[in-house]
């Protein structure tokens, strides 16, 4: 399985850049991937999806599907794309420390 390094720990990651393992996440594996994605600096706004996605998957073991996202967090998709401009399932869900989404999420 790949790896990346992210601020001097490696990270399994699977072929799309996926974490495998959600819990070696961190805050500098999202602000690395942050940097991959080409977000320089993760707002109050990022935050707030990132870690609503995280705790979703931390007790459901599963993403969320997009409307629920946009419903719970108060944002419009549109806005989470100018977010996370590779999706809620690429971009967003990646930051996170989630697992590749199966479906729409």
């Amino acid at each position: 399985m790949p790896t990346v390094n992210v601020g001097g720990k490696d990270i399994e990651v699977d072929e799309d850049g996926f974490i495998t393992d959600p819990n070696s996440w961190d805050q500098d594996v999202a602000k690395g991937f942050a940097a991959d994605e080409g977000i320089t600096e993760l707002t109050e706004e990022h935050w707030s999806v990132i870690n609503y996605l995280r705790d979703y998957y931390l007790k459901f073991g599963i993403a969320p599907m997009i409307r629920k996202l946009c419903k719970d967090t108060g944002f419009k998709l549109k806005y989470i794309y100018e977010l996370f401009p590779s999706g809620p399932a690429k971009g967003a869900c990646k930051l996170a420390g989630l697992p590749k989404p199966t479906g729409c999420v």
